[in-house]
């Protein structure tokens, strides 16, 4: 073995210890949100903001006096009930709630421990897939277990970056390090592959354009879908509280300290908005590539197809948002559809569709 064939395998070897170190430590984050929720639930400023809330709604769903002027210069008091609009609407008006820390402080010690960990496995991470690449000398996405790593550390990232300008993101720390976890699970079991060379067809430029922002634009997708789900759980809440009804223990523990699902939806939707031309993008980079590469820009194979159809269905979630009667839970559904389609076309296609695109290497 020369030289320069044993400095890659050691680089590989360095990633692979990189890559379960972060694990190791955003395990401990886990851990770490774990605590800020239950020591959050315990929160009097928690269950004052829910009972805030129960208290608007009430109001809400109540009547409202009118003073009328009448001759003679006397005034009638008449009422009438006030009409309760969805969230998505924008109507309704809902505090956000106080976040995962509740407002207290052992609550906020324990999440801010939570975020610094992130912080630290991010960085671990990240220097995993540097040592990736440096090992096989090329960009780390060449098959799926280098898209996974590479995945996972760019939603970490754009989450921290959210963090840093301040935006209030940290209820889904635990959700976002939860499946990260799961992500580099699946990567160093069932998609692991050995370091080694690109296919000829891999051997371009476009490999580090076209394949980095659909790394991107997938982080992002899925940092809008979580907003989404979290909307639609914070929406039944207000609305069942709307209703006169009685949310139970999970709820009012949980649910309450979530951002409102006015806020959760614009959230949502500004995410999926902003990284949508991007995906526009990725799809036409890729038809450029595979120009290139193959002698044509179009060929519908499945990975080209499914991208398209990802296309169609944001831009159907896109277009749904602007329309009144498919605003809030309709294009909510719509946008985790889209995300489905967008989860299909990197774990379906590549693992059990056979195309042009066939790189997963497991």
């Amino acid at each position: 073995m020369n030289l320069a064939a044993a400095t890659n395998e050691n680089l590989a070897h360095t990633s692979n210890v990189l890559i379960y170190s972060s694990m190791a430590v955003y395990t401990l984050a886990f851990f770490a949100h774990i605590a800020e929720w239950v020591f959050g639930s315990r929160s009097k400023v928690g269950r004052t903001a829910a009972a805030l809330t129960t208290e608007e709604a009430a109001a809400a769903a109540g009547t409202v006096k009118v003073q009328v002027a009448q001759k003679g210069g006397t005034t009638a008091v008449l009422e009438r009930p006030k009409i309760i609009t969805r969230a998505a609407s924008g109507s309704r008006d809902v505090p956000d709630g106080p976040g995962a820390a509740g407002g207290t402080f052992k609550g906020d010690l324990y999440g801010r421990m939570a975020v610094s960990l992130t912080v630290l496995a991010f960085l671990v991470e990240a220097g995993g897939v540097v040592a990736r690449a440096l090992s096989v000398q090329r960009a780390p996405w060449g098959n799926m277990y280098e898209f996974s790593i590479t995945f996972s550390t760019v939603a970490v990232g754009a989450y921290l970056v959210l963090l840093a300008l301040k935006k209030n993101v940290r209820w889904m720390g635990l959700l976002l390090v939860t499946t990260v976890l799961l992500d580099l699970g699946i990567a160093t079991t069932v998609l692991y592959t050995s370091s080694d060379q690109l296919v000829p067809a891999l051997h371009s430029y476009w490999l580090w354009i076209h394949v980095s922002t659909a790394i991107i634009c997938g982080a992002v997708f899925y940092i809008g879908a979580v907003g989404t789900l979290l909307y639609l759980f914070r929406d039944s809440y207000e609305n069942k509280i709307a209703k006169g009804g009685e949310p139970g223990s999970f709820a009012h523990s949980v649910l309450s300290r979530l951002p409102s699902a006015s806020t959760l939806d614009k959230f949502s939707y500004r995410v999926n908005a902003a990284v949508f031309p991007l995906w526009t993008f990725t799809i036409i980079a890729g038809a450029i590539w595979a120009g290139d590469a193959w002698g044509r820009y179009w060929g519908w194979d499945p990975k080209e197809v499914w991208s398209f159809i990802t296309w169609v269905a944001y831009a159907c979630y896109l277009h749904a948002r602007a329309t009144a009667g498919w605003k809030g839970r309709k294009a909510a559904y719509l946008a985790l559809i889209a995300f489905g389609c967008w989860l299909f076309n990197y774990y379906g296609v590549n693992i059990f569709v056979t195309g042009k695109h066939s790189y997963a290497g497991v």
